[in-house]
Formats: structure tokens, sequence, C-alpha cells
């Protein structure tokens, strides 16, 4: 079952990924996928202000990875230059998911396939105003898959039937 949620500009998308901050912990992947500007990082950034984060939180698309420090870390992954599978050793991810914190990375539907099990898929659309955005929520693993029902709660304000 996915679920689907709408905002109308980017306070809303941070607003709402501070709601879904509320059932990340430490091990926690999170797959953003969605279009250049279609709200992956305005999505990371109200999820990092709500783990607790002071320092502003930017894209990592040239440095492909930030590392953030909040009640839980924040490990920010932008695998969009990444141009095979295999160099995502050189990023490090395995070390990042042994590291304790939440790993969040756009782009991720490209590297989908060599994740664990267990991750939380957030797919960004654009909606009908220049604002607007559609995010669809899928569960993938038993972690996330028992978290469906808080993260339907947490998205209630957003949601779209």
């Amino acid at each position: 079952m996915g679920l689907r949620a709408r905002t109308d500009g980017v306070d809303a998308t941070r607003a709402l990924a501070a709601g879904v901050a509320d059932l990340v912990g430490p091990g926690d992947v999170l797959l953003l996928a969605g279009e250049l500007g279609a709200g992956k990082t305005a999505f990371t950034q109200g999820l990092g202000v709500a783990l607790g984060i002071d320092e502003q939180i930017t894209s990592p698309t040239f440095t492909l990875a930030r590392h953030y420090e909040g009640r839980v870390a924040l490990h920010h992954l932008d695998v969009y230059r990444l141009e095979r599978l295999s160099e995502m050793q050189d990023v490090g991810v395995a070390e990042l998911l042994d590291s304790g914190g939440v790993l969040v990375i756009e782009w991720g539907d490209a590297i989908a396939t060599a994740m664990p099990a267990d991750y939380l898929e957030v797919r960004f659309t654009y909606g009908e105003g220049d604002d607007d955005r559609e995010l669809d929520f899928r569960c993938v693993g038993s972690r996330w898959s028992a978290r469906e029902r808080s993260l339907a709660e947490a998205l209630e304000k957003w949601a779209v039937a």
C-alpha cells in the first residue's frame, strides 16, 4: 500500500518532512526520487530541522555526501552523479548504514536495487500549481511496513485520497 500527500510550497514540504522525522531513527533509510527542483532537498531540510540540526542543510550534489549532527545523525547523499552502482562503495554507503544515523539519498531510485531490504521511498512529482507537489510514500521491508499506520497519521494533514 502506498500513501500520497500534497504540499503547496517549500514550507509545507518542510513541515510534512518534520512530521516524518518523528518516525525515523538510527539505521533508517529514505530514498528520495523526483525531477530536479521537485522538493527533495526541501524535504531533507525539514527532516533535519526536526531532528535538531542547527546547521543549514544544502544539496550535496557536488560533494555527494554531507553529514549533520542532531538528536540522530543525518547522512545526506546525492547519487545523481554516480554512473555505476559500484561507485556506491566509494561514497561509503555501507559504512553510513552501520553508523547509527538516518540515511537520506536523493535520486535514491537509481540505486534502490543495491539498498538493504528496508527503506522508505518518497517520490516527488510536480502538481497543478507552480509550487504544488505530490509526494508518494512507499514502505519497503518490515521496519517501514510496521510504521505505515503511524506514517499515514503523520501525513494526514497533507493526505490525498
